[in-house]
């Protein structure tokens, strides 16, 4: 097809072209507050000009030329046919989807490539109660303690935020299920911005929620098939049928498919894209799962995704086990609950299933990752490992990093170029463009070449205890070697990590300041430490946090990571740990990129339990750090000069 367009330079218009460029239009480029896509007034024609009926591409962008009235639109509601039976009634699953594109496909033969979403969410969410945390570490539960609560509503408040920040609309999502909203609308989201632009939009539900057949596996095998089933009908390769039960196809796209989302309806993407299925073209996960494993576990410790403290993969499939048939899915769930094991925290072949990252290798959609620096509920950890895997691996890629927490999209702008250049096949250059956009501390957004940030460094930093209770030093320095310095950490899992971060001295943390900063520091990537360390009893939980303290001594908590002790070696298998005895113990703080301002100092906070995220047994296990065979390791862009530098 002949694609018209009118521009001069397909790149020059677009903003932020240089390395350190820093601008002050930050609404415009849709950071985290808006949360969403804002919807784009359409452009049509010229009244008397003749109705577009091909594309047309402006600055790199395909431009909003058709009709943005949606009773110009045809929907069509469809189910797609599956090759699995997760629900085990004897037929394939189907997957209900909703199809919305321009009449020009129907009266021009015009041919668009489709921006795809596939969600569990948009039928709503079911109130389930999340485990009991307040236990012994290792301990087996006995059926009736932190079990799920199935007959109550006592699901966590946050999980409403889950769905706003998917998308969803609550209200209407449970007016949907219950039958007695718009039908059969399952969302109008991205019809707005795409539609006009020549695009089309599918909407699908995920197995075992809303109208579509099948059990919601968190993650599973099964949920993949499910949408990536979808890419297969709009290429030919599946079939589809409406609710008269004649056959449906998809004779008016080109086949490209684009797929985004946010939370869950952006991991979906990751999962079809971990397939290599021909067709999607391109996808931009946002607060994506990468491994279902590093939502609900850290280094084999059983640790909550943020706001949902006990919630794992059972109580997720319950809360979107939303079909009309709620018993052919009882024993799939049940069996997610033994086989998630929350008792050793251990990789096994559950999470194997669920973790994309062994299939990245069949990842040839273009990705462009989105994510919030300050998310705690899919943490920093899933955006940065796929990107680093898709970039070691030459797919083409691109990262968006704001300053916001769970969900934000980069600007229609942004998605527009990526889409015009993967969907469209528009050469607009932007696989030429700096491959990270990330907004600073003062909101503003600046470019650069790849993240993390190239010039960054791992910078091996010592520790030096402090006396009586107090901070210890963060230094460069070495510090005294030989014999054992040892300082004891008393755990108790009813003080947040906030409270002990802020305090001046507690028996229940040890910390470590660098001194007052002369200069601002950045770090960019993942920080570590690793610990030379002994317990008293023959379990605990290790938390380390990495803290920003002002000129006033208040800690704000840049980032944290948490491991188990007895998965020392590997997080597939447990040892046990014998009391007294000195271990080394290495830990994972969450990836980020952050400026240390001058007259702030860089600290690091050691404690056992985390209140907000692990396992929280009985106050009073101790926890011994030699200090002279600890060290922490912080990705400086400049490396250790430029602490040095700014340490004055």
């Amino acid at each position: 097809m002949s694609l018209p367009h009118r521009m001069t330079d397909p790149v020059a218009s677009t903003a932020f072209r240089t390395r350190g460029s820093a601008r002050r239009g930050a609404a415009a480029l849709g950071l985290a507050a808006a949360m969403s896509l804002a919807a784009v007034t359409a452009n049509p024609a010229a009244a008397g000009a003749a109705a577009p009926v091909e594309p047309v591409f402006q600055d790199g962008m395909a431009q909003p030329v058709f009709s943005s009235n949606r009773n110009d639109w045809i929907r069509e509601e469809i189910w797609i046919e599956t090759p699995i039976d997760s629900d085990g009634d004897g037929r394939g699953d189907r997957v209900h989807a909703e199809v919305t594109r321009l009449k020009e496909t129907e009266t021009a033969g015009l041919k668009s490539p489709v921006v795809y979403e596939a969600s569990p969410y948009y039928a709503g969410g079911n109130d389930v109660a999340n485990h009991d945390v307040d236990h012994e570490l290792h301990e087996a539960l006995r059926p009736g303690k932190g079990w799920l609560n199935r007959g109550g509503p006592v699901r966590d408040p946050a999980a409403d935020e889950r769905l706003a920040a998917a998308g969803v609309d609550e209200a209407a999502a449970a007016d949907a299920a219950a039958g007695t909203g718009p039908q059969p609308a399952i969302s109008t989201s991205h019809e707005a911005n795409w539609l006009p632009r020549g695009f089309a939009v599918v909407h699908a539900e995920s197995l075992g929620s809303g109208k579509s057949d099948g059990c919601p596996t968190t993650g599973g095998r099964n949920e993949t098939i499910g949408a990536k089933s979808v890419v297969d009908w709009l290429n030919g390769r599946a079939k589809a049928y409406n609710a008269a039960g004649t056959e449906v196809h998809a004779t008016w796209t080109t086949g490209k498919v684009g797929m985004i989302g946010t939370s869950y309806n952006g991991t979906l993407p990751n999962a079809v894209a971990s397939t290599g299925v021909e067709g999607l073209e391109a996808i931009v996960p946002i607060s994506a799962i990468s491994s279902w494993y590093d939502y609900y576990r850290a280094n084999g410790a059983v640790v909550a995704p943020g706001g949902y403290q006990g919630e794992d993969a059972d109580v997720l499939a319950e809360y979107v086990y939303t079909r009309a048939d709620r018993q052919v899915c009882r024993n799939v769930i049940e069996d997610l609950a033994k086989e998630q094991d929350r008792v050793t925290g251990d990789y096994n072949a559950f999470w194997a299933e669920r973790d994309y990252m062994n299939d990245v290798g069949n990842v040839h959609a273009a990705v462009l990752v989105a994510h919030g620096l300050n998310d705690w509920n899919v943490k920093t950890k899933h955006a940065a490992q796929w990107y680093e895997a898709l970039k070691a691996r030459g797919v083409p890629h691109k990262i968006y990093l704001h300053q916001g927490g769970h969900g934000g999209s980069p600007s229609v702008d942004v998605l527009n170029r990526w889409f015009t250049r993967y969907l469209w096949g528009y050469e607009n250059g932007v696989e030429n463009d700096p491959r990270a956009l990330v907004q600073r501390e003062d909101r503003t957004l600046v470019e650069y070449p790849e993240w993390p940030e190239p010039a960054a460094a791992d910078t091996e930093l010592n520790l030096a205890p402090g006396v009586g209770g107090a901070a210890g030093e963060l230094t460069l320095d070495r510090t005294r070697q030989g014999k054992p310095v040892t300082e004891t950490i008393v755990d108790d899992a009813t003080k947040r990590a906030q409270t002990l971060a802020d305090a001046a001295t507690s028996p229940n943390r040890l910390a470590y300041k660098t001194e007052a900063l002369t200069g601002a520091v950045r770090f960019s990537g993942t920080p570590r430490v690793s610990l030379r360390m002994s317990f008293g009893r023959p379990a605990a939980n290790v938390t380390a946090l990495l803290v920003d303290y002002d000129q006033n001594g208040k800690a704000k908590i840049i980032t944290r990571g948490w491991t188990d002790p007895q998965n020392r070696k590997s997080i597939s298998r447990t040892e046990p740990v014998k009391p007294g005895t000195p271990y080394r113990i290495d830990v994972d703080l969450q990836p980020h990129d952050y400026v240390f301002a001058a007259g702030h100092r860089i600290g690091v906070v050691l404690l056992s339990s985390d209140y907000e995220y692990t396992i929280r047994p009985a106050p009073g296990t101790q926890l011994f750090l030699d200090t002279t065979k600890s060290t922490v390791t912080l990705p400086l862009v400049g490396g250790a000069a430029a602490l040095t530098a700014a340490n004055g």
